[in-house]
C-alpha cells in the first residue's frame, strides 16, 4: 500500500542561517511529487530531510501516521537516487544490484527473485554480468534505480537524477521513470531544477523559492493559473512575457489597463486599490496573437529580431514601438525573416495581472 507524507512547519537552519522557513506539505499515497525551483531554493535540502541525511531543526514529518524527526534512515522505508550513480566500480551490475540485500543478510533465493525482477522491469537482464565502465550513462541510471528497487521501499526520493545524461537521454529517462512510477505505485518524490521535468512527470508540483512554497498544484493549474509572477515566469518555455502596465479605470465590464502604448479592457474587475496603480501584465509566447487579425486587443507593429525554427513551432523574437520585448510561438513554419514587421495582438482572458508585491490579481 502506497505510503503518505506530512510535513508540518517544517525548519531548517544552518546556525543563523535558516535555508527552510516552515513548509507545510501533504504528499498523498501513490502521488509522483516534484520539487522545482532555481539553484539554492532548498529543494535538496527538503529532500534529505525527508530521507533523513540531514537533520530536522524544527517542525514535524510524519510517514503515514509515524513522526519520523530522529528516525535514522535506514528505518524510514526510503531508497534515494542520487545525481551520482555511486556505482562500485569493481562490481558487476548483478552484484550491485545485490550487494545491500546480502549486507542486510537476505537469502541468496530472494536476492536472485528481487534482482531479476528489478533488471526486468528496466529491462537490464542483459547487462547483469557487465560493470559499470562498460555501460553507457543511461544504462547506469537504470543500474541505480535498480538498486533502489530491489530494496522494495515505501517512497522513492530522486535528487536530480538525469542532471548528468544527455538531451536525448533525458528525454528517454524521464518516460521509463514515469512508467517505473505506474508500474510500482509508489509514493514517490523528484527534485529538479528542470521545468520541463517538472512538467511532464509530476502529478503534483511543488515551486520552492530561498526556502519557502510559492505554489502547489497540478502542472496544468499552475501554468494555466499562476499564485505569483515567480511561478509564472519560472513554468513555461519559452518563459511568459511581462510587460508594464498601469490601471486607468473601472469600466462597466470591468477594469482597464495601459500596456505598450495601447489601452486594454481586460473585461473583469482586480483586486486594486485605485487608478495609476503600477502592474505587471503577464502573457505566455503562445497567447500572443500574430497575423492582421490580431486578436482582441493590437499592439500594433512589432520589429522581428530573431526567428527559431523548430520544424513544428516557430518562435519569434520581436520589440513593439515602445522598446518592450516579446516572445511569439506560433505553430508550424512562418515565412518570416529577422527585421520584418509583424502586427500583433493578445486576448484579454489569457492575461494575467500582477501586483507590486507579484501576487496575481
Amino acid at each position: 500500500m502506497a505510503t503518505r507524507i506530512e510535513l508540518r512547519q517544517i525548519v531548517k537552519s544552518y546556525g543563523t542561517l535558516q535555508a527552510i522557513h516552515g513548509i507545510d506539505l501533504t504528499i498523498e499515497p501513490g502521488e509522483f511529487t516534484v520539487f522545482v525551483g532555481p539553484s539554492g531554493c532548498g529543494k535538496s535540502t527538503l529532500l534529505r530531510m525527508i530521507a533523513g541525511l540531514e537533520e530536522i531543526s524544527g517542525g514535524d514529518l510524519f510517514i503515514d501516521a509515524d513522526r519520523m524527526n530522529g528516525v535514522p534512515a535506514s528505518k524510514r522505508g526510503i531508497a534515494m537516487v542520487f545525481q551520482s550513480y555511486a556505482l562500485y566500480p569493481h562490481m558487476s551490475v548483478y552484484k550491485n544490484l545485490a550487494f545491500g540485500l546480502e549486507t542486510a543478510g537476505y537469502k541468496r533465493a530472494e536476492i536472485d527473485q528481487r534482482v531479476a525482477q528489478a533488471a526486468d522491469i528496466l529491462q537490464i537482464q542483459h547487462l547483469l554480468q557487465r560493470r559499470p565502465k562498460a555501460l553507457s550513462g543511461g544504462q547506469r541510471q537504470r543500474v541505480a534505480i535498480g538498486r533502489a528497487i530491489v530494496r522494495e521501499p515505501k517512497i522513492f526520493l530522486f535528487d536530480e537524477p538525469l542532471s548528468n545524461l544527455d538531451a536525448e537521454l533525458r528525454v528517454q529517462m524521464r518516460l521509463e521513470i514515469a512508467k517505473l512510477h505506474q508500474t510500482l505505485g509508489n509514493t514517490m518524490i523528484y527534485v529538479t531544477h528542470d521545468q520541463v521535468e517538472a512538467m511532464t512527470m509530476a502529478d503534483k508540483i511543488v515551486v520552492l523559492r530561498d526556502g519557502r512554497v510559492m505554489q502547489v498544484g497540478a502542472p496544468l493549474d499552475l501554468y494555466n493559473r499562476p499564485a505569483n509572477q515567480f511561478v509564472a515566469g519560472f513554468l513555461g518555455s519559452p518563459k511568459m512575457n511581462f510587460l508594464p502596465a498601469r490601471l486607468d479605470s473601472a469600466a462597466s465590464g470591468g477594469h482597464t489597463i495601459s500596456v505598450a502604448g495601447r489601452t486594454l479592457d481586460l473585461g473583469r474587475r482586480l483586486a486594486v486599490t485605485g487608478p495609476d496603480e503600477a502592474l505587471m501584465m503577464g502573457v505566455r509566447p503562445e497567447h500572443v496573437v500574430l497575423g492582421e487579425n490580431a486578436g482582441p486587443a493590437s499592439l500594433g507593429l512589432a520589429r522581428v529580431q530573431h526567428v527559431e525554427q523548430l520544424g513544428g513551432e516557430t518562435i519569434l523574437h520581436t520589440a513593439l514601438d515602445q522598446g518592450d520585448v516579446l516572445t511569439v510561438s506560433s505553430a508550424g513554419q512562418l515565412a518570416i525573416r529577422p527585421g520584418s514587421m509583424v502586427p500583433l495582438g493578445l486576448d484579454p482572458a489569457f492575461c494575467h495581472l500582477f501586483g507590486a508585491d507579484g501576487r496575481v490579481l
